[in-house]
């Protein structure tokens, strides 16, 4: 049983990333799912699809983006966790690495970047940091 779905998939990505492996798998979950869209949207990963089993279960397969080599994701760390719950202001949205890197956020108008947050003037959990 794993306590962090979410903090799963991100180890997942980046121990993938580390081994300059070209798709890594990570079982499916909409909240797993809403998350994959920003990094996609932000391009951060090539894209990624659902695989569906015959025994019920589901699995998204990534897509890892590298550039000259490199993993497009330099840095990519769980800031909520299931024990310490961390929640934003609009106001008090942080910048990531000075604006280069994206912070994801829980909103009540769903799963969105720190800056779509902002447009939309609204805050939330924030999920993850991505540089």
């Amino acid at each position: 049983m794993i306590n962090d779905p979410l903090g799963d998939m991100l180890t997942r990505i980046r121990n993938a990333q580390m081994r300059h492996k070209n798709r890594v798998t990570t079982p499916a979950s909409k909240l797993r799912e809403r998350v994959l869209d920003v990094l996609a949207e932000e391009g951060y990963i090539r894209g990624y699809a659902r695989v569906d089993y015959d025994s019920g279960k589901s699995e998204f397969e990534i897509e890892l983006k590298y550039f000259d080599g490199e993993p497009v994701i330099k840095d990519i760390k769980r800031v909520s966790t299931p024990g310490r719950r961390v929640y934003s202001s609009v106001k008090e949205l942080p910048t990531v690495a000075n604006g280069l890197g994206v912070a994801i956020l829980s909103t009540p108008k769903g799963v969105m970047s720190d800056s779509r947050a902002r447009n939309e003037n609204v805050g939330g959990e924030i999920l993850c940091n991505v540089f």
